[in-house]
């Protein structure tokens, strides 16, 4: 009992680490959005 559970730890942690090294070798694509916020510029109003 003792070595299978140890087994199936080995087992997780391999898979663990080839998806660790998988995100690193072939990152995900970044989402992109463009950004519908205005932004107010008081410096061109008179009197300022």
């Amino acid at each position: 009992m003792g070595r299978l559970l140890l087994l199936l730890f080995l087992l997780l942690l391999l898979a663990t680490g080839l998806g660790f090294l998988a995100l690193g070798a072939f990152p995900p694509e970044p989402r992109t959005a463009p950004v519908h916020k205005v932004i107010p510029n008081d410096r061109f109003i008179r009197g300022s």
